[in-house]
């Protein structure tokens, strides 16, 4: 059970640094009661659209008989954190958008937030996807709930941290290196999880 959750907590952490830079520049731009929630309720729905895909990804995938083959998903994760360690995720679409955001209701900000959050989310799946696939029923209940969790812990954090340029900075500087690493953990984590690496290395 502990297992679970500080894997789950890392997949989500992993995944979401980027968002919480970018909600961090949403939530400097919004003051009111209104735009805060629908910044908040924007993010659990673009995250819950991505863990449902997931999931339904995860159990179509799960019809696969040998356990080592779905290990081989780990090869995303790993493939992914060694392509952002040399070359950085590209995050000027996400920029520009927020650029180009007017300001606007709660209402507004919520499907503006919940379609950047699905729009960024494409790393998100190859993650998701096969992290879930390596999981039982109830652990994924229990990453959910983790998950569910972290959504407003990130949303929190976001918007402290968005009254502190400094911290801001730091996190920045080292998105990429702190993301690379957990996502090539992952991936190995994944594949040993499966018996995939024990399998390859037996033939």
């Amino acid at each position: 059970m502990l297992q679970t959750i500080i894997s789950a907590l890392a997949v989500y952490v992993s995944t979401s640094i980027d968002y919480l830079l970018i909600l961090m520049i949403i939530f400097s731009q919004s003051s009111t009661k209104g735009k805060m929630n629908g910044i908040i309720g924007g993010q659990y729905l673009g995250t819950g659209m991505l863990v449902a895909f997931s999931l339904f990804a995860a159990y179509v995938l799960n019809l696969i008989p040998e356990d080592w083959i779905i290990g081989l998903l780990g090869l995303i994760p790993l493939y992914l954190g060694i392509r952002i360690a040399f070359k950085g995720e590209q995050d000027e679409d996400e920029e520009e958008v927020l650029e180009k955001m007017e300001a606007g209701g709660g209402n507004r900000l919520f499907w503006t937030v919940a379609l950047i959050t699905v729009a960024s989310g494409g790393d998100n799946l190859g993650i998701y996807i096969p992290y879930f696939t390596s999981l039982t029923g109830i652990e994924i209940g229990v990453a959910l709930i983790v998950f569910a969790i972290s959504v407003a812990i990130l949303c929190y954090i976001s918007y402290r941290l968005s009254k502190i340029t400094l911290i801001s900075e730091t996190i920045e500087k080292y998105q990429r290196v702190i993301v690379s690493l957990v996502f090539i953990g992952l991936g190995i984590y994944i594949m040993m999880e499966n018996g995939t690496i024990q399998t390859l290395l037996g033939l």
